[in-house]
Formats: C-alpha cells, sequence, structure tokens
C-alpha cells in the first residue's frame, strides 16, 4: 500500500487503504455517520464505496447537485441545516465522497458545523486524487470568485482508489491531468518527463505516476501549511486560470471550462511571460506549449473576454496591497515568487497562445 503517515492527513492509495479507513473510522468511534456525494457520484461510486466497507450501522447520505456553480455558501447552509435535522453532533463523522467540489466544500461544512467534526475525503476524480482532496484546503466560492471563504483544515485521512477513475470521461482525467503536469513544471525536469508522456487514459497503469503527484504536493505542503512560501508554487498557472474560470462560470454565453482546462490555459501564459521577465528558455516554454497543447483543445478569447479575465485578477487570493501577483518560472523545478505583471504583458501572452500552432 502507497501510504503518506500523519497524525492528521494521512494518505492511503489502493492495496489496503479501505482497511485503513475502517481503522480510522472504528478509532473515531463517531456517533453518526454521513456520507457527502453529488448527483453524479451517488449514481456512478456510491456503490464501490459501499460494497468496500462494511459499516456496523447505516449511514446517511447527503446528495447535493454535481458543479462548481455549486460550489457555495448556499449550499452550505443546506447541508448545515440537512445535519442538524439529522441529529447530527459534534461526534458525528462527515464523508466526503466526490470530486474537488464535494471534498472543498464537504471539509468546510464539516470544520464549521458545531465549530468543527471529523471528516475524512475519498476523492473520485483525478483532480481530487492529485490536488483537491490532499492539503486541508476547504471552502466555497463567493459568486463566480474561486475559493474566497475557506478553511485549512486536514481531514483525519484521505483515501485514494484508483477504481473510481473508470468513472470519468475524458475531459475530467485531463482535467486532473493539468495538476499532474503542473506537478511536473514546478518539481523536476525528471517527473515532468514522465507525466508529458503519460497516456492518462491507462488506468491500469496510472497509480505509481499519480502517486508521484500526492507526494511532490505533500512535500510542499508540509513545508508550509499555511501557504507563506513554499506552497505558492502550487499556484502555478491558477492566477490567470482561476481567472478564466470565472469568467467563463459567469458568462453563461461561453463554454464552461473545467478547471483543469482553464489552469492548462493559465500554465501557457504563465509560461510565455516567464519567458519574457525571468528568464524561462524559449525552448523550455515551447515545450511546455506543446505538450499542454496535446491533451487540451484551444480556446477563443475575444479582446473583450480578455480584458474582462484581466479585471477579475483584483480577486486573486495571492494578491497583498492591491498588487496582482503571479508564480513564474526560472526553468523546470525552479519558481519565483510574488512576481507582477504588466496587463501589456499578459495581453502579449494571450496573442502567443492564440498564434501557437
Amino acid at each position: 500500500m502507497k501510504e503518506i503517515q500523519k497524525n492528521k492527513g494521512a494518505v492511503y492509495c489502493n492495496l489496503g487503504a479501505w482497511e485503513r479507513l475502517s481503522e480510522t473510522i472504528k478509532k473515531i468511534n463517531p456517533s453518526k455517520i454521513f456520507v457527502l456525494t453529488d448527483t453524479n457520484t451517488k449514481v456512478l461510486c456510491l456503490s464501490l464505496f459501499m460494497t468496500n466497507f462494511d459499516f456496523s450501522e447505516q449511514v446517511v447520505v447527503l446528495e447535493i447537485n454535481e458543479g462548481e456553480i455549486n460550489k457555495n455558501i448556499e449550499t452550505c447552509l443546506g447541508l448545515w441545516n440537512q445535519l442538524s435535522e439529522k441529529r447530527a453532533d459534534r461526534n458525528s463523522l462527515l464523508i466526503n465522497l466526490g470530486g474537488g467540489v464535494v471534498t472543498d466544500l464537504g471539509g468546510f461544512v464539516a470544520s464549521t458545523f458545531k465549530r468543527g467534526i471529523s471528516f475524512i475525503n475519498i476523492p473520485t476524480t483525478l483532480l481530487s486524487m492529485v490536488d483537491a482532496s490532499v492539503g486541508g484546503k476547504n471552502g466555497v466560492d463567493l459568486g463566480v470568485l474561486k475559493n474566497q471563504i475557506g478553511i485549512i483544515n486536514n481531514p483525519e485521512i484521505t483515501l485514494i482508489d484508483t477504481e473510481f477513475l473508470k468513472t470519468l470521461p475524458i475531459n475530467q482525467l485531463n482535467s486532473g491531468y493539468a495538476e499532474m503536469l503542473k506537478h511536473g513544471i514546478i518539481h523536476s525536469e525528471e517527473y515532468w518527463n514522465e507525466v508529458k508522456d503519460f497516456d492518462i487514459t491507462d488506468i491500469k497503469n496510472i497509480e505509481d505516476t499519480l502517486w508521484k503527484s500526492v507526494l511532490i504536493k505533500n512535500v510542499v505542503i508540509t513545508k508550509d501549511p499555511l501557504e507563506k512560501g513554499i506552497r505558492k508554487t502550487l499556484n502555478f498557472g491558477h492566477t490567470l486560470g482561476h481567472a478564466i474560470e470565472s469568467y467563463f462560470i459567469k458568462n453563461k454565453g461561453v463554454k464552461t471550462l473545467m478547471h483543469g482546462e482553464a489552469v492548462a490555459i493559465g500554465m501557457i501564459l504563465a509560461s510565455y511571460i516567464s519567458n519574457k521577465t525571468t528568464g524561462l528558455s524559449k525552448t523550455t516554454t515551447e515545450d511546455i506549449t506543446k505538450n499542454i497543447l496535446k491533451s487540451f483543445s484551444k480556446t477563443s478569447f475575444s479582446q473583450k473576454d480578455i480584458e474582462n479575465i484581466i479585471s477579475l485578477l483584483i480577486y486573486d487570493k495571492k494578491n497583498n496591497n492591491g498588487k496582482i501577483l503571479f508564480v513564474l518560472l526560472n526553468e523546470i523545478g525552479n519558481c519565483k515568487l510574488n512576481c507582477e505583471v504588466p496587463n501589456n504583458l499578459i495581453l502579449e501572452a494571450f496573442k502567443f497562445y492564440k498564434n501557437y500552432k
């Protein structure tokens, strides 16, 4: 079994992981067990969950609507009310079974209900396995603005079972793959070279590569749990990526981009900006762009789209004293934090993205 041992926030993957879940629940000895799903994971994943763990008592299943648009305080309010109505107390346990929306929102609900109840994350998407469910970030969006309300609080454990990945369409796999590519870019040439050539649809052989991403993130968050320094490297591509994602959520006349799709664009833009400001080589910029576009088709942006996206940057969580701060690259595995970028260079980056062939 692959595992990361911690007093709180341990991660277990595949063989033996379900036994660790059983041991953890026995140790917690909860008064009631609640399982949070969304409309997708209730249909596609709940049965696999139930067959892998024999609860001594009946669990209470809670359901929310799927999608980032429902990652808001109104959904939390509904869950807090349900927990209260179903007599949840401070010794209850919430198991979050789903993708990043479920684990982010579920962790926030658990961390705030009765000033905090125990929760466990069981991610069912590639994105949540390698990113969202690990690291203790919990929260919700404020309107279309990503992750503006939240708390850092680790689950009791996170359980990863790659069998869940068999339920995913290719766009969901690619959304998680973007974060794996990011880990390669910020961590090392070795992992970048491995992950950029990986066939993300090869679920049978995904475990080892996926686990390397989890280990990379764990090293970073262990050094900087509250995001005062090195943890900011995990935001590479996210400053513009989150703004792009928020803009597409806000504008119903355009297609919605998944998180990984938006971050993929953000990484290309950040790589171009890095080439112009922090010395990232043109060869590496081309390598990053080419390999990202192997998995992600281009998105068209009008001038008005770009202007509106830039206007959303003021809400980025990394900003300080009104300054919009980017994570940029010196080279693969070597990031530069807290970089100010002028708007004209952002416009150039969008032009580079548009014209790249």
